[in-house]
C-alpha cells in the first residue's frame, strides 16, 4: 500500500509494546517490538524514497496491522517471541525446532545417574550439554566419557531389573550400581567431574585430579593413584585434541554474519573453558531485518530455549537492546550475561573466524542454491511445467492383504526434504485391497480444504503410473483446481518387458516421458518416490504392530492397560508370554493364578 490512512496511525499509542503487521488475506507476514509503537510504525509509512528496499517491499504486502501494548520493553521483547512461534511470519527470523540436534542428557533426578543421547530438550529437572554439530560428534564425546569416567551404561529399565553386572563392570568402565551396593557419595563426586569435562572445566578438572592422585600417592594408596593417572592421562589426550582459541578460558559464544541479496547465514561458535568446542550455522531468507535486527532476534529466540547460555557473547555489529537483552538472559540463567561488540584484542579475531566461517557457509549455499535451481528448472522444462516446481508433494499407500490401510505423503522444498511438512494418514473408508480408492481419499484430505490445504504445490507426484495419475487428475477436477499445480505419476520399471528405467507419466500423454541424456531429473523424481514408500512403510509397520498387540492381549477380558505392561515389560514379547508355563505367568507379580490361566487359554 502507498500509504495509511492519519488517522490510523494517528490512534497508535507511544507506549512499548508489539506491532502485528498482516497482508490481504489476514495472514501475518510480520512482527516487530518497539519501546514507542507509533513512531516505530509511523516509521514504515514515510516517504518511500527514505525506506531501503527491504522496507518496501514489506509495506506493499501490508493491508493492516495490529498492536498489543505492554508494561515494559521487555514484556514486549518477549511477546514478539512468543508471537513469532506462533504465527511463523515470512518476512521474520524463525528459528527451526533444533529436535534433529543431538544432545547429551545428564538425568540428574536418578539416585545413580546416566548419560544418554537425546534429540529434544524438556524441562524434566535434567542437565543437557550440546548441541552437538552431528550425531559422530556426540558419539565420539561419550565414547571419551565412558573410557575415562565410571557411570552406568545401562538404560533405566535395565538398572532396574539387572540380576547381574554386564560386560562394562568386568572392563573396568562401570561401578554397575544395578547390583552392588556403590558409594553414593563417590558416584555424585564422579557426576560433577563428567559435568565439568562436558562444561569444557578439563584443565581445572586435571588439577583437582593430580592433587588427588598426590594424596592418594602419599597415603600409600597406589592402586586408587594409577586410576587417577590413567583418568589424567586420558583427560590430557582430550585436551589435546581441542582448538584453544582464548587465554582467558571463559565460556563465550561468537556469532558471524553474513548475507547476500535475499540470504543471510548466521555462524555460532562454542568456546568453552577457552577451547572451541563446536560451530552450527543458521540459515534466513526473505527477511527484511538490517543485521543488527538479525542479531537480535536470534538471539531472542535461540537462547530461550538453548540448554547453555554463557556468560558472554560477542557480536558482531552493536545492537539497540543490548541492555534489555542481557536483563532477559540474566533472568533465564540466574547470574549476569554481557553481549559485547569488542572494537580490540583477542575477542575482535574470535568475531573475524566467526564471521569467516559464516561467508564461507554463505558461498557454499549460494552453490547450492544454483544447483537445486538448475535442477528444478530441468524438471520444469523436461516436463513442460507452467512454473519452478519449487514445492513437490508426493504421496504412496501401504498395506498387506488390505489391513491397517495407511499413506503417506512426502514434502521436497527447493529440491530437499522438508520433513517438518510430511503427513501421515491412516485410511478410513477403504476395507478392501484397493490402492486406486485408498489415493482417492487421501487426495480428497489433503487438497479438499480450500484455504486450510494451503500451501498447495507446484507438482503432485504420484507413486502407481498410469493407474494413480489418473486417479490423481480425477481428484484435481473434482475439487476444481485444474492448474492450480501441476500432475506427474511414476512407475516402476517392468523388467519382463526389458524396461532399465522407472518411467516417468503425464495427463494426456500416452507413452512416458522421455528424459533423454537428462537422467538426473529421472533420478531426482525416483529419490522423492523412494522416499515417500520409507515414510508409508515405517508408518504401516507401526500401525500393524499395535495391531498385532490389540487383538492378542486386549480381547482377554481380565488383562487391562496396566496388566498388559506388567507383562510385557516382564517377558518382552508376545511370543515369550506364548512360551510361558502356567506358573511362570502366575509368578509374575500383579498376575493372579486366575489371570495366568485366561492368558494362557487365550495365547493357545
Amino acid at each position: 500500500m502507498e500509504a495509511y490512512p492519519d488517522k490510523k496511525l494517528a490512534a497508535v499509542s507511544s507506549k512499548p509494546g508489539v506491532y502485528i503487521m498482516k497482508d490481504a488475506n489476514g495472514k501475518v507476514v510480520y512482527v516487530g517490538k518497539a519501546g514507542n509503537l507509533h513512531k516505530r510504525i509511523s516509521s514504515y509509512f514515510m516517504q518511500p524514497a527514505h525506506q531501503d528496499n527491504k522496507t518496501r517491499a514489506l509495506v506493499k504486502k501490508i493491508s493492516t496491522f495490529e498492536t498489543i501494548i505492554t508494561k515494559t520493553e521487555k514484556e514486549a521483547l518477549i511477546l514478539e517471541s512468543t508471537l513469532i512461534k506462533q504465527y511463523k511470519p515470512r518476512y521474520n527470523v524463525v528459528l527451526k525446532d533444533d529436535k534433529q540436534y543431538p544432545c547429551l542428557c545428564l538425568n540428574i533426578n536418578q539416585s545413580y545417574p546416566s548419560l544418554s543421547i537425546v534429540r529434544k530438550i524438556k524441562k524434566d529437572g535434567s542437565i543437557y550439554f550440546g548441541p552437538f554439530t552431528s550425531s559422530g560428534a556426540v558419539r565420539q564425546t561419550l565414547n571419551i566419557i565412558n573410557k575415562t569416567f565410571k557411570l552406568r551404561k545401562c538404560k533405566t529399565k535395565e538398572f532396574k531389573n539387572r540380576p547381574r553386572p554386564c560386560l562394562n563392570f568386568q572392563i573396568k568402565t562401570c561401578l554397575a550400581p544395578c547390583c552392588l551396593d556403590v558409594d553414593k557419595n563417590a558416584y555424585d563426586e564422579m557426576v560433577k567431574e563428567v559435568t565439568q569435562f562436558l562444561k569444557g572445566k578439563t584443565p581445572a578438572l586435571i588439577n583437582r585430579i593430580k592433587k588427588e592422585m598426590s594424596i592418594a600417592a602419599e597415603a600409600l594408596e597406589f592402586e586408587r593413584a594409577a586410576e587417577l593417572r590413567d583418568k589424567i592421562s586420558d583427560l590430557e589426550e582430550t585436551l589435546e585434541k581441542q582448538v584453544v582459541v582464548s587465554t582467558d578460558f571463559m565460556d563465550r559464544d561468537i556469532l558471524g554474519i553474513a548475507g547476500a541479496d535475499e540470504l543471510s547465514i548466521i555462524t555460532l561458535l562454542f568456546v568453552r573453558g577457552g577451547c572451541l568446542f563446536g560451530m552450527r550455522h543458521f540459515s534466513f531468507s526473505e527477511t527484511i531485518l538490517t543485521n543488527a535486527e538479525l542479531i537480535r532476534s536470534f538471539i531472542g529466540q535461540y537462547y530461550e530455549k538453548s540448554p547453555f547460555i554463557p556468560r558472554e557473547i560477542l557480536v558482531p555489529i552493536s545492537i539497540e537492546d543490548a541492555s534489555l537483552l542481557e536483563d532477559w538472559l540474566r533472568s533465564i540463567k540466574g547470574k549476569k550475561v554481557s553481549i559485547i561488540h569488542p572494537k580490540q584484542g583477542e575477542k575482535v579475531h574470535l568475531l573475524k573466524m566467526a564471521s569467516l566461517n559464516a561467508e564461507n557457509r554463505l558461498k557454499e549455499q549460494i552453490t547450492s542454491l544454483a544447483d537445486e535451481i538448475d535442477l528444478l528448472a530441468g524438471l520444469q522444462r523436461r516436463l513442460k511445467m507452467d512454473r519452478l516446481p519449487k514445492r513437490i508433494e508426493c504421496f504412496d499407500n501401504s498395506n498387506i492383504s488390505g489391513k491397517e490401510p495407511v499413506a503417506g505423503m512426502v514434502v521436497f522444498e527447493q529440491a530437499k526434504p522438508e520433513k517438518s511438512s510430511y503427513r501421515k494418514y491412516r485410511i478410513k473408508g477403504v476395507f478392501k485391497p484397493d490402492d486406486y480408492a485408498c489415493m482417492y481419499e487421501v487426495l480428497k484430505r489433503r487438497y479438499a480444504k480450500a484455504e486450510e490445504s494451503m500451501p498447495y504445490p507446484d507438482a503432485l507426484l504420484v507413486d502407481g503410473g498410469k493407474g494413480q495419475l489418473s486417479i490423481a487428475a480425477t481428484v484435481i477436477k473434482e475439487l476444481k483446481l485444474e492448474g492450480k499445480f501441476s500432475i506427474i505419476g511414476i512407475a516402476k520399471k517392468d523388467k519382463k518387458r526389458g524396461e532399465i528405467t522407472d518411467k516417468i507419466y503425464l495427463p494426456g500423454r500416452v507413452n512416458p516421458v522421455n528424459f533423454g541424456r537428462e537422467g538426473d531429473l529421472l533420478l531426482f523424481l525416483q529419490r522423492i518416490r523412494d522416499e515417500a514408500h520409507r515414510f508409508a512403510i515405517s508408518f504401516h509397520r507401526k500401525r500393524r504392530g499395535k495391531a498385532s498387540l490389540h487383538s492378542i492381549l486386549d480381547a482377554i477380558s481380565s488383562v487391562g492397560k496396566k496388566r498388559k505392561a506388567i507383562l510385557l515389560n516382564h517377558f518382552k514379547s508376545i511370543k515369550k508370554i506364548q512360551a510361558a508355563t502356567l506358573e511362570e505367568l502366575s509368578a509374575v507379580p500383579g498376575i493372579s493364578n486366575a489371570v495366568a490361566k485366561a492368558v494362557k487359554s487365550a495365547l493357545k
